[in-house]
């Protein structure tokens, strides 16, 4: 498989830090409206299931035409979260989704945005410096329905000044 590689973008300094993400904390970002050319490449390239290839294909399915990759939807969601906060922030990776459900289709002409909730945090026992963040992302199309479900936990740095004995919860 041919991969295409892309430059880094410049790497600036986090303005966002595990301090400003307060759990019941709300935002909600994007919006991507997918072309049948979008799904089929995506789908070309990492999941040719022949629903995801070929409207005719998927409309001998359940889903009654073509639809995009679950993880064409999780890519697109990644990115939303890259532009939204994710290349600003003192983001450290992440260990890891407690969740994953693709709850409807994706079809073309769809428009998803991003909403993301806040659930809980606490510092890293093993990294003061460090902590960790309980997020839900909801990825939603223009009728409102869910299409994506994701819960997972994201590592951000500390803000430099506010040291290991600063509040934790």
């Amino acid at each position: 498989m041919k991969t295409r590689r892309h430059a880094a973008p410049p790497r600036r300094p986090p303005t966002i830090f595990w301090e400003d993400f307060q759990a019941g904390q709300v935002r909600e970002f994007g919006a991507v409206t997918l072309t049948q050319e979008e799904i089929i490449d995506f789908a070309s390239r990492f999941d040719p299931q022949p629903f995801h290839l070929d409207d005719a294909a998927g409309r001998a399915t359940p889903y009654g035409g073509l639809i995009a990759s679950g993880w064409h939807t999780c890519a697109i969601a990644m990115r939303m979260m890259c532009d939204e906060y994710l290349l600003d922030a003192a983001s450290l990776g992440s260990p890891g989704l407690e969740n994953l459900r693709w709850t409807a289709p994706v079809r073309p002409g769809d428009t998803l945005r991003m909403r993301l909730t806040v659930l809980a945090r606490r510092v890293m026992q093993s990294r003061p410096e460090a902590g960790l963040v309980d997020t839900r992302w909801e990825l939603t199309n223009q009728r409102g329905e869910v299409v994506l479900d994701m819960r997972g936990w994201g590592m951000f740095g500390r803000r430099p000044s506010t040291g290991a004995a600063a509040v934790t919860g």
